[in-house]
């Protein structure tokens, strides 16, 4: 590929393509929804997140940024702006990586391996850490309150936490991780 559009309209093509529904804003390739399942046999198996996906215009050789729109309780998610503190992402990311590793690969195991000692979320770090079903049981009841597939289209009403979520998060989050 000679040049970031061509592959970022390539990778957004391949996750088009792919198992998860992709919602473009304003036909933009640069920003768009992606409608997340959480792994299974984990605790958030069931739950469904969208997440806003914003590629730079240096994009693959710089990382996007993602963000949850409706809550989730991780350590290493903020709750009230939804972005994620993924080392994968934010600071070893390589042009080697693809939009379709970020949701097959760096989300799940994002959610299935979470660092609480470094958290986003100290609330769900403690807790973790503290007590582990007790942390997998508030998991479930975020999952259950927030993530079902029917709230997916009902967080279009959470605009207010969509609009908390700009690059600005984005890149000082990046200088915390």
């Amino acid at each position: 590929m000679s040049s970031p559009n061509k592959r970022r309209d390539l990778d957004l093509m391949k996750l088009m393509m792919s198992d998860y529904k992709v919602e473009t804003i304003n036909d933009s390739t640069q920003e768009f929804y992606v409608h997340f399942h959480g792994p299974k046999d984990s605790p958030y198996d069931g739950g469904v997140w969208k997440i806003k996906v914003e590629l730079p215009d240096a994009y693959p050789y710089k990382s996007p940024s993602i963000g949850f729109i409706n809550k989730i309780y991780h350590p290493n998610i903020d709750e009230r702006s939804g972005s994620v503190c993924l080392d994968v992402i934010n600071q070893t990311w390589s042009p080697m990586f693809d939009l379709v590793n970020i949701f097959e690969v760096f989300m799940p195991q994002l959610l299935l391996y979470p660092n609480p000692s470094d958290p986003l979320n100290g609330e769900a770090g403690a807790l973790m850490m503290r007590n582990r079903s007790a942390y997998e049981q508030k998991v479930k009841e975020y999952c259950e309150k927030y993530a079902k597939p029917e709230d997916i289209g009902a967080s279009t009403n959470q605009e207010s936490s969509e609009e908390e979520i700009s690059e600005e998060d984005f890149d000082s989050d990046t200088d915390m991780n």
